[in-house]
């Protein structure tokens, strides 16, 4: 249907809640994070690749990579309380049997909810919606699914929570009524649009809605206008690899869209900010690869880390009994694979068999330990390689670097007496050492090295002064306590021009925010 088709004519019925909706304000929703985003992501059931869906784990991280928006499914147990669930039966997503709706929240309490996803999740619980609520309250948003819900009962438990202007609900006609009705048009409410339903004025007006939910293939920019004008949000549905991609995110991003449902959160952000953006003032280094979203040094991981255009992927290299070159970051093999024992007592064809993403999650099972070449073919040479000598010869890594030419695409850690030794044998390598301190880097630089790996508790405005009047660049690790957006923007006003991280979506956020000064 061609996009002139939707409305063939406007009826005066039509034209007069024109008129009457055009100058309509939006919903005032609570808005998470400030300034707000030009367009905003609802995380499909929480940050589902890394822990559970609907449960307290996807919320929490969600706000802790500041998302908007969080949609979780809501069924009725037997006892007729809420809580989070998207199946109607229990035996794909926990230890239990049968329907939600005949158990009570107590047999549903429980039961284990997260070892379904990895072991390490063994002994979550099913979240309550009066629980989700209470843990949102001022911190995100929730897209309320209603699969099988009470609508007294869920604007009861809105309402208690002061979620009013924190939730959307979603559901047929015969609930989103009934949710006006009982909270006094107070809580708001949306509906899927079609094209075969009408044009968007009359069909908002129809049903009171503060927004429309909008396959991704039916988005126009015409259709974004009228609900617009309408004072209605609209909100993409981008799941499915054949919506949740960077073309569908970019169309229905100039369409105009307020919202996009997504599995793929912080790639949304990335693609839109790019989009008005041309550059960071920072560069990134992904830690161990995207290692928040997918196993540590693996090839998932450094294939996000180059999809989310990191200018760095940090690797940590390691040497097998047989002399292979493998990428893992412990000296053994028992955190992060299936296996045990330290790995240099193992040959590379004996750490082949060996599962390195089942620990992560069970998506991930039969992901392999990597080796140094499938790792760094995988950075696609649009990622540079920040290498963590763990343990390989200076004499074995100058020899790879040349073959790969990766001289002048890469940086290498070590200590100082190794790179000393690795720029010996391979002047050209872009070394860099650790600095604890300003004192320290006097002696750091006798080795001209390109860069320094500054102690974040050390960093100022000084010392990456000094260090830039001497010609070398200043990264840091941004790790644990200090992966914070005020100290990200601190650290780039000071000048530094490497932030190695495990949360790149609050580097995100500290640029945003840098940027929309």
């Amino acid at each position: 249907m061609q996009e002139s088709t939707v409305f063939p004519c406007i009826s005066l019925f039509t034209a007069l809640l024109l008129t009457q909706t055009g100058s309509a304000e939006p919903f005032p929703f609570f808005e998470p994070v400030k300034p707000p985003r030009p367009v905003q992501v609802m995380v499909h059931r929480g940050l589902s690749v890394a822990a559970p869906d609907n449960t307290r784990r996807a919320i929490e991280m969600c706000v802790e990579d500041y998302y908007e928006w969080v949609e979780i499914d809501v069924r009725l147990t037997k006892d007729g309380k809420h809580v989070l669930f998207h199946d109607n039966h229990l035996e794909s997503k926990s230890d239990g049997e049968g329907a939600i709706a005949d158990h009570t929240l107590e047999q549903l309490l429980s039961l284990d909810a997260g070892s379904w996803f990895a072991s390490k999740f063994a002994g979550e619980k099913l979240l309550t919606l009066a629980d989700a609520l209470a843990m949102g309250k001022e911190r995100v948003n929730f897209y309320l699914d209603c699969k099988q819900i009470d609508p007294e009962l869920l604007v009861e438990e809105v309402i208690h929570a002061g979620m009013e202007k924190q939730v959307i609900v979603y559901g047929n006609s015969e609930v989103i009524s009934k949710v006006r009705e009982y909270s006094n048009k107070t809580i708001p409410v949306m509906a899927k649009w079609r094209p075969a339903l009408g044009d968007p004025v009359t069909f908002a007006a129809q049903h009171d809605l503060a927004a429309v939910e909008i396959d991704a293939e039916d988005i126009t920019s015409q259709v974004i206008g009228e609900f617009k004008k309408a004072g209605v949000k609209t909100q993409a549905k981008v799941l499915g690899e054949i919506s949740d991609n960077p073309r569908t995110w970019k169309k229905v991003i100039e369409a105009g869209t307020d919202w996009l449902q997504t599995d793929k959160p912080l790639e949304v952000l990335m693609t839109s900010f790019r989009s008005r953006h041309r550059g960071w003032p920072v560069k990134v280094a992904y830690h161990r690869g995207a290692n928040r979203y997918a196993p540590e040094n693996t090839l998932p991981a450094i294939a996000l880390a180059v999809e989310l255009g990191a200018d760095y992927i940090e690797i940590d290299i390691r040497t097998s009994k047989d002399g292979k070159f493998l990428v893992l970051h412990d000296a053994i093999l028992d955190r992060t694979t299936n296996g045990n024992g330290p790995l240099k007592e193992r040959t590379a064809a004996e750490v082949e068999v060996l599962d390195a993403g089942n620990w992560f999650s069970n998506s991930f099972t039969s992901i392999k330990v990597p080796t140094l070449d499938a790792a760094l073919t995988a950075m696609d040479n649009q990622s540079f390689a920040y290498l963590d000598c763990k343990d390989i010869t200076p004499e074995s890594l100058a020899k790879i670097m040349r073959d790969r030419d990766l001289l002048d695409r890469s940086v290498v850690y070590q200590s100082l007496e190794y790179l000393r030794d690795l720029k010996r044998i391979e002047p050209r390598v872009r070394a860099m050492p650790p600095l604890r301190n300003i004192a320290d880097l006097q002696k750091a630089a006798e080795i001209k090295p390109f860069a320094v790996d500054a102690a974040w508790r050390s960093l100022s405005k000084d010392l990456i002064a000094v260090c830039h009047e001497k010609g070398i660049l200043v990264f840091s690790d941004a790790l644990g306590s200090n992966e914070s957006i005020e100290k990200y923007r601190q650290a780039i006003e000071w000048g530094i021009d490497v932030i190695q991280t495990d949360h790149p979506a609050r580097v995100l956020r500290a640029v945003e925010l840098i940027e929309s000064k």
